[in-house]
């Protein structure tokens, strides 16, 4: 052997050795974003319970290094997309619609049992009978930010937010009391909103008047930044992630279980809204 090629052999095997010898690299963290759209209550009361739901989901899966964050607006959620990389997602379906295709969003899981609403819609009135009587006069409502997910998904082709004069709320119980107290004709109000009504003095003659389809739960999304393999074993685990002391943490953000799904589950609201 030459002195250069052994030099290069050398050389060579240092470096393996070297290589070797080092620490493997730490595992990425693992962010969770939870992106719940008009929800009662603010994020930073909802926070602490997330980040107790986030560390039991890391004892169960082996993460070494996680945190979770909660949003109540996209475009916060849509800051902490940008510069945390989120392995994975619990959405209100409105904002999987539209954040699916351009963050390639993949459905891994639901909610299975949801504490918020957003499952379905309805109108209610003092004085309207059914849907016509609403058309042509003052709707309230903290819904219609949305247009195309209102239009398309949950009204399906039965109105128009056109066809209305609009009174747009901030907060979910303002809108209802806008009917109670007379200064709006009608709202759209979701599920949550349905079952406070019968808790507000002076709603006993506000009726509901239509009502939407059902629709399907907050979705568990996997971000391309997840692995595959810690995608799968965090599937596998999700029944494991709302119980027992973890029980009430996931209840204070809207949680009672988590549920394996996949694109199937979803595809015909996928479809209403259109790409």
């Amino acid at each position: 052997m030459t002195a250069l090629r052994r030099t290069s052999f050398l050389s060579a095997a240092f470096l393996v050795l070297f290589a070797w010898a080092l620490p493997a690299p730490a595992d990425e963290p693992v962010h969770i974003l939870v992106l719940k759209e008009h929800g009662v209550g603010s994020p930073t009361l909802a926070q602490p319970y997330l980040d107790r739901f986030v560390a039991n989901a890391a004892k169960e899966n082996a993460w070494g290094d996680a945190t979770g964050q909660y949003y109540v607006t996209r475009a916060a959620a849509q800051e902490f997309i940008a510069s945390q990389k989120p392995h994975y997602g619990i959405l209100s379906l409105a904002a999987f619609l539209d954040f699916r295709l351009k963050y390639n969003l993949e459905v891994i899981g639901k909610v299975a049992v949801s504490l918020v609403g957003g499952q379905q819609y309805f109108l209610i009135s003092k004085t309207a009978h059914d849907l016509a009587g609403c058309k042509s006069k003052r709707l309230a409502s903290d819904h219609t930010t949305d247009q195309r997910f209102i239009e398309k998904v949950v009204a399906r082709g039965a109105f128009h937010l056109s066809d209305f004069t609009l009174d747009t709320t901030q907060r979910p119980l303002q809108t209802i009391k806008e009917v109670v107290a007379g200064n709006a004709d009608c709202a759209l109000i979701d599920d949550a909103q349905m079952s406070e009504l019968a808790k507000l003095t002076g709603a006993d003659d506000v009726k509901q008047v239509w009502k939407s389809e059902l629709l399907p739960p907050m979705v568990v999304t996997a971000f391309p930044s997840a692995p595959t393999a810690e995608r799968l074993k965090f599937q596998r685990n999700f029944s494991k992630v709302c119980i027992a002391d973890a029980k009430p943490a996931c209840a204070e953000v809207g949680i009672s279980s988590l549920d394996m799904a996949s694109a199937a589950d979803y595809a015909a609201v996928v479809a209403a809204y259109g790409s």
